[in-house]
């Protein structure tokens, strides 16, 4: 069975469908902005923009026991989803991530505190809604491809 290669995002089939048009345009030959999302749509295989653009925001779910890499408390991290779960109706879910190596929580030179377990609550981003006082989340998560 052969694997389709990856999809670009979004944001990017729609710039490379402004850079066709402003292509077309140079060529002497203008098309319209859906006539260009059409055509990049159609140059990936896909019938229509809606049913690409649909298929490109479909983005990976996270699932239990899947590798996972990000950012804990601004430190670096590789693991696995330890645990998921439903988190009310905003679609937030509390994840529980395994890291390989453990991640010192602490930025003070004389005191460590180390965590390779920890628990928290994400958005549908994949991002906690809690700020460091920085202004940058807790946590924020990506499967490892």
């Amino acid at each position: 069975m052969q694997q389709q290669p990856a999809l670009p995002p979004v944001p990017q089939l729609k710039a490379e469908a402004r850079l066709l048009r402003k292509h077309s345009q140079a060529q002497g030959q203008p098309i319209s902005h859906s006539t260009s999302l059409e055509r990049i749509a159609q140059y990936y295989g896909f019938r229509d923009w809606n049913t690409l653009s649909a298929r490109a925001s479909n983005i990976l779910d996270l699932q239990v026991g899947m590798r996972v890499e990000g950012k804990y408390l601004g430190q670096p991290f590789t693991g696995y989803i330890h645990g998921l779960s439903a988190c009310g109706t905003n679609g937030h879910r509390r994840i529980t991530l395994q890291f390989d190596t453990p991640v010192d929580v602490v930025r003070f030179d004389s005191f460590s505190s180390w965590r390779q377990r920890v628990s928290a609550v994400i958005g549908a981003d994949d991002r906690s809604p809690q700020k460091t006082a920085n202004g940058l989340p807790h946590l924020t998560v990506s499967p490892l491809l």
